[in-house]
């Protein structure tokens, strides 16, 4: 194997097999010789459609988070729960272990990721090394960060309390779903093999 080699080295994301790739045209898909796995494809390229999807992840968050999930009525007296207000009333209402786990998973590493991702598909001018450490520490953000955690704290509320209290949506649920959905996608459409492979790189330019 040539030094010209190892750029067409591919670890199968499936079984972690290791394997050499020929060259694919556009619209070939190379598969993991063990697994069958998706291993590689010969389109560009491209983390566009991902940083479009974390953008509008990014607008949706503060709305996701402030405006009313629920609406909880009780005897004439209503009240309405944010993903942000709920977050912090554990904490006021001492349950600090739980508040302070559903205030980071649900509100602070959801947005962490999301500018992460964003940063990702925006630095091209930093050394390779550099952002593929950056791309581990996103990764290991996003296994915390989940933005349903408070979610499904309150439909667990909303069994236990039955027909004692009158719960009914509120308008966050449209921008909550929508922003966990974008989250996803900009997940699922991001592709960390960009962050090494520049055609500046390809053509001996060190990073």
């Amino acid at each position: 194997m040539t030094a010209a080699d190892p750029d067409r080295l591919r670890a199968c994301s499936t079984c972690g097999l290791v394997q050499r790739v020929p060259a694919l045209a556009e619209g070939e898909l190379a598969r993991c010789a063990r697994c069958d796995g998706r291993v590689a494809a010969g389109a560009p390229r491209d983390n566009g459609p991902a940083f479009a999807a974390t953008l509008a992840a990014l607008a949706l968050y503060p709305l996701a988070i402030s405006l009313p999930v629920l609406r909880l009525e009780q005897l004439g007296h209503a009240h309405e729960a944010s993903v942000w207000s709920g977050s912090l009333g554990l904490l006021r209402e001492g349950q600090w272990a739980v508040g302070a786990v559903v205030f980071l998973c649900s509100v602070v590493l959801p947005l962490a990721k999301l500018l992460g991702l964003a940063f990702l598909c925006t630095s091209e001018r930093f050394a390779t090394r550099h952002r593929a450490r950056f791309y581990h520490a996103v990764e290991l953000v996003g296994r915390w960060g989940m933005l349903d955690v408070l979610l499904v704290a309150l439909v667990v509320a909303w069994v236990k309390v039955g027909d004692l209290v009158d719960v009914t949506p509120g308008p966050g649920v449209l921008a909550f779903t929508l922003c966990v959905l974008a989250s996803l996608l900009a997940s699922a459409r991001f592709d960390p093999h960009v962050l090494w492979e520049r055609p500046e790189e390809a053509r001996g330019v060190p990073s």
